[in-house]
Formats: structure tokens, C-alpha cells, sequence
């Protein structure tokens, strides 16, 4: 792709449209970053020299010869459809950066698990001996150190359906599809799109590549047969020919109908089923480019998770505090409560993402001792709870005070589960934020 002395417009300046920015200079084009907030509320519009700045809104797409739009804006946005409607090439930060990939890509996505998943794969193939990236939606934009890794390193890149709705040629050696449930609806319209978002996560796979599919997931076992690679999956529930699966309380890797072990359920070291089946799908894609079931079983019994995916922050006075603040869709948050036995004091609320919370309340039901509910949908979240049952709810002002009425809520032997099911837009910037508050009131409660 050659870029020097081309007109590149990059739309949004978050992290992944300043390091796309920032890119894009090194390779000598001619880069304008727009976003549609006003300069004084960027933290930072500095791209770097020789980038020109562009606040409060999009400038018109004319005069433009590529245009590279973040995640979070969509694509309805004017500068988009006059590109599209101009034939000006539209991509995202994740195609940028794979034009560009040396190394094969494991790509990995799915409503839940991502970041679990690609963290626990990464770390396998670290293990394993290989010079390892682990970039994407995770945290780190692919494009900020793609150019570091060559053909024998290897990339773990999570991918989300708004990276994946910007790709033109982005082509994974090995793509993971974990699972798909209502999610980010009020952007892609329904689930139709949603899952049709997902699956271009193999569109451009060829037949030596492979695909690795839930198969306990009705919605992505069927698009087994849309794949133009080699689909393996995995499962919990059902015996396979071929991929993970877990058969006499042990995981079991199966090709061509030998059965290999790996360890036992219960030595894994992340909880729930939830993470049993991100296990099964990290060892899938794993054991696929020829990782030994040994490195995957040590990494199983040693890798404890990710930050705000089921993090345990402290224990006060006989109670556990557990930041899940990752959990910003309904499904994320049934898997946690489904995590523990104990009673829980439940933290929830924020803003809706276009789900319906009528499942949500029923778990709750089943497994939550007090609702604590706060944030834009507080009301919604209580409404649907109250309809299936439940009677313990508190509201809370703000985060603060929520956190604070479920210290008072709990006994010895509860867990504090701060799992929204909502993002956490209406309060803060990003769930990282929102979690890293929840974890510094709990060590205030632990100092005073």
C-alpha cells in the first residue's frame, strides 16, 4: 500500500485514529485528524508533527484519497458516504494495519470473551516459544506495532464488529468466533447485521486457513458452512471429531480421530463456564498452527485473567469485591453471576446499549441477594427486575454512592459484584475507567 504524498483523512481521535494518525505520517502521507468533539474537550489532539488537526466536527471527503474511520464512528457520518458515493477508499485502523502485517494473525471475536480469550491465546503462544503481539480492541491498536513483528512471530488480535464492518482485504490465518448474543444493536440495527458484522471476520479466509466456531452456539455453529476455510470447533456439551471439547470432566484436543488430553476442568484457572469455553477456543486456535497440548495445559492451570473481567479487588470484613466492569451487555453479566455460588450484592445500570434486560432479571432473581442499580438505565434495569421478582433494589445518585450502598448491603460470605450489563458511557469515558474507580473505593474501604 503505498501512502506517501496521498491525502488521508482519519475520522475520530481516539486511541486507534491517533496511532492510525501517527502511522500514516511515518509512511509520508499527508494526514488530516478529525473528530467531532471541540478541541477543549480532547485530552489530546497532538497526532504527532505534520498532522493537521480537525475539531468540532468532519471536514467534506472531497480532495481525500483514503479515508481511515475509527471504531467508534459510524458509518453514517457525511464524510464516509460522500467518500463511498465518490469511490474514495473507506477502511478502519484494523485494515491499515493488515496491509502492512508481516506475521500470520489470529483473529478473535465474539459479544463475550474477547479480551479473556485473546490475552489466554497470546500467553500460550508466548509459551510456546513464539515472539508474540497481542493488539487489536484489547487495548493496544494493531497499527501502533504491527511493523515490529515478521513471518515467524505471530499476531493475537482481538477484532470487533465495528473493526470488522471497515475490512476490505484483512485476512486471519486462524479467526475465532466465540459467540453471539444482542449486543451494540442500536449501531448495527439487528442481529441479522450484527452477525453478519461478525462473520466478515473469515470473508477473506482461503481453504489452508481455519476457523474456529462455538459449537454450542446455535448462531455461530451455522456459519460453519459460509466458511471458505477449514472450520474446527469447540464445545463444552458435545463429543467432536475434531477441535476442543471436554469429555469426562477433562479437555480434549481431537484430530483425526485421536483424543489428546490437556487437563482438567477443574485445573483451569479461570472460573466459570464461561471461561471453560473461552479455554476450549484459546486451545483450539492454539493447538491448530501446532502448539504441544503441554504448553497449552500449563498456561490453563497458571493464566488468572484479565483487568475488569471478573477481577478480584479485595476482601473486607468476610466479603469479596470482584470488578467485572467489562460485562457492559446483558449476556456478559448472566455469565458472571453464573461465576459464583455465593449470594451476590450486584452492581448494574449505566447505558443501554439497544438490549433487552428481561433475561438479566431473571438470573438475577435466581442468584442476587441486592440489586444496586445506577446510571441511565438504573430505572429499566429496577422495572425488569421488580417484574421477575426480585424486592431487594437500591438506587444510587451516582457510582460513588452505588458502590457505597452495596458495602452496606453485604454480609460475610457475599460477593460485591460490580457487572453492569450496560456500557459505561452515561458516567464515563470507557469501562477501564469505570472499573478502575470501582477498584480504588474498595481500597479506600480497606485503608479506613
Amino acid at each position: 500500500m503505498e501512502l506517501k504524498n496521498k491525502k488521508v483523512l482519519v475520522i475520530g481521535a481516539g486511541k486507534s485514529g491517533l496511532a492510525a494518525a501517527r502511522f500514516l505520517r511515518e509512511k509520508g502521507a499527508v494526514v488530516t485528524l478529525a473528530d467531532s468533539k471541540p478541541a477543549a474537550e480532547l485530552e489530546t489532539v497532538a497526532a504527532g508533527a505534520g498532522v493537521t488537526i480537525f475539531c468540532g466536527g468532519y471536514p467534506p471527503a472531497a480532495g481525500y484519497d483514503l479515508l481511515v474511520v475509527s471504531p467508534g464512528v459510524p458509518l453514517t457520518v457525511a464524510p464516509v458516504v460522500e467518500a463511498r458515493q465518490a469511490g474514495i477508499e473507506v477502511i478502519g485502523e484494523l485494515e491499515l494495519a493488515y496491509r502492512f502485517a508481516r506475521a500470520p494473525i489470529v483473529a478473535i471475536t465474539g459479544t463475550n470473551g474477547k479480551t479473556t480469550t485473546t490475552a489466554l491465546t497470546g500467553e500460550i503462544f508466548r509459551r510456546a516459544g513464539r515472539r508474540t503481539l497481542v493488539a487489536g480492541n484489547i487495548g493496544l491498536p494493531l497499527v501502533a506495532a504491527v511493523a515490529d513483528f515478521g513471518p515467524e512471530d505471530i499476531i493475537v488480535a482481538e477484532v470487533s464488529s465495528f473493526q470488522l464492518e471497515t475490512i476490505r482485504f484483512f485476512r486471519p490465518r486462524v479467526a475465532v468466533i466465540l459467540n453471539i448474543t444482542p449486543d451494540h444493536l442500536d449501531r448495527h440495527g439487528s442481529m441479522a447485521e450484527y452477525t453478519a458484522a461478525k462473520a466478515r471476520i473469515f470473508s477473506n479466509q482461503k481453504q489452508d486457513d481455519v476457523t474456529v466456531l462455538n459449537f454450542d452456539d446455535p448462531l455461530v455453529a451455522a456459519l460453519a458452512g459460509q466458511s471458505p476455510a477449514r472450520v474446527l470447533f469447540f464445545s463444552r456439551r458435545h463429543n467432536l471429531k475434531a477441535g476442543a471439547f471436554v469429555r469426562e470432566e477433562k479437555i480434549v484436543l481431537g484430530k483425526n480421530g485421536a483424543v489428546v488430553p490437556v487437563c482438567g476442568v477443574g485445573e483451569i484457572a479461570l472460573p466459570g463456564a464461561h471461561n471453560l469455553e473461552n479455554a476450549l477456543a484459546a486451545a483450539t486456535a492454539a493447538w491448530s498452527l501446532g502448539v504441544p497440548a503441554s504448553v497449552i495445559a500449563a498456561t490453563l492451570r497458571e493464566f488468572k485473567g484479565v483487568a475488569h473481567r471478573l477481577e478480584f479487588v479485595a476482601e473486607i470484613d468476610g466479603v469479596r469485591y470482584v470488578n467485572d466492569s467489562k460485562g457492559t451487555n446483558p449476556d456478559a453479566a448472566i455469565k458472571a453471576l453464573e461465576a459464583y455460588r455465593e449470594p451476590i450484592v450486584l452492581i448494574a445500570g449505566g447505558r443501554n446499549k439497544g438490549s433487552d434486560f428481561g433475561a438479566f432479571a431473571k438470573k438475577i432473581r435466581e442468584k442476587v441477594r441486592v440489586l444496586v442499580v445506577v446510571g441511565e438505565s438504573a430505572a429499566e434495569i429496577a422495572a425488569a427486575a421488580r417484574a421477575a421478582g426480585v424486592t431487594e433494589i437500591r438506587y444510587a445518585r451516582d457510582f460513588r454512592e452505588a458502590v457505597y450502598l452495596a458495602r452496606d448491603a453485604a454480609r460475610p460470605g457475599d460477593v460485591v459484584l460490580l457487572s453492569p450489563a450496560c456500557a459505561s458511557w452515561d458516567m464515563f469515558r470507557n469501562y477501564e475507567e469505570r472499573g478502575e474507580l470501582f477498584k480504588k473505593l474498595v481500597r479506600e474501604m480497606v485503608t479506613s
